[in-house]
């Protein structure tokens, strides 16, 4: 059985707020729709909790300003290791 809403969206923001967790990652902890977090974090916590939503505000907002960097590591990583992979020609 689910939590009930306003317990569920105090549990993600808090859950946020603490690890510095991305949208992606906590609906993945909670088992929930990236659609959801966003929903509960721009809707329900500012009704429910003002200083826990502007902690949670910061914390997406520094993801979205980072996301880039972010992709561009990843996309590093994946050529990187393909190359090691395939063995070099002379």
């Amino acid at each position: 059985m689910q939590q009930p809403l306003e317990e569920r969206c105090i549990a993600v923001a808090q859950y946020i707020a603490d690890t510095g967790a991305t949208v992606r990652r906590a609906a993945q902890h909670f088992g929930i729709s990236k659609s959801s977090v966003h929903k509960e974090m721009k809707l329900r916590l500012p009704q429910l909790n003002k200083t826990l939503a502007a902690q949670v505000q910061a914390v997406l907002s520094y993801n979205k300003a980072v996301r880039h960097l972010r992709g561009g590591d990843a996309t590093r990583r994946k050529y990187r290791q393909s190359a090691e992979k395939q063995p070099r020609m002379l």
